[in-house]
């Protein structure tokens, strides 16, 4: 893995990202410092094995909301824009009446990215180690093979799971390095955006707690 730590976005027509990656977004640049036993859900649920002209990373982020609250956005495959504020719309076009794996969406993003929509399958929806794998199909974006893998765990206090209400949320994901970037520039690109994502997924989920919460 690139080792980042903080689920992507796109870019239009297959363009490069520009050097430097996209300016607008580096206000999510910020970074999450895992401890020791944390860091053993990377190694177990984020082991992506990327090919050469691959590149793979992963984001985590600490929310002050219990996991059931955290996971009961993640999980929401057909409701992307509850959590994700780059998503404008999303239709589910393959589906057996319940969301489970093998079922596909169609997103849209907001207006002003380099993307205008994506076509995405359900690949693993485990709701017993809160595990949520999805995998880009098509759009006019540049992640090609895109795999990305969210993770919810219980926050780790004094080397306690569940010892108080918090929960950590880790992303992950592997794709393709198009032609005129560097693995580091693709990194870069998305382990942004999915800062963006988790960041907003954290204030969505501790509202809601503190909603639910208060007599």
């Amino acid at each position: 893995m690139n080792g980042a730590v903080g689920g992507g976005g796109a870019g239009a027509g297959g363009a490069a990202v520009p050097r430097g990656g996209w300016p607008q977004w580096r206000l999510a640049d910020e970074r999450c410092e895992l401890k020791e036993e944390e860091m053993e859900y990377v190694r177990r649920f984020h082991g992506h094995q990327p090919c050469g002209h691959q590149c793979t990373s992963f984001v985590a982020k600490h929310v002050r909301a219990p996991l059931q609250t955290v996971w009961s956005l993640v999980r929401r495959f057909d409701q992307p824009q509850l959590f994700k504020p780059f998503v404008r719309r999303c239709v589910m076009i393959i589906t057996q009446g319940n969301v489970e794996s093998g079922s596909v969406r169609e997103v849209t993003v907001q207006s002003g990215l380099p993307a205008t929509r994506s076509i995405e399958r359900l690949e693993l929806l485990n709701e017993n180690e809160h595990i949520i794998r999805i995998k880009f199909l098509g759009g006019d974006h540049m992640l090609k093979n895109y795999t990305s893998v969210m993770t919810v765990h219980p926050e780790v206090m004094d080397g306690q799971a569940g010892a108080g209400a918090g929960a950590l949320v880790i992303e992950s994901f592997v794709v393709d390095v198009p032609d005129g970037n560097t693995k580091d520039e693709i990194c870069y690109f998305v382990e942004n955006l999915l800062r963006c994502n988790l960041r907003h997924l954290a204030d969505v989920s501790e509202d809601r707690f503190a909603t639910t919460s208060s007599p």
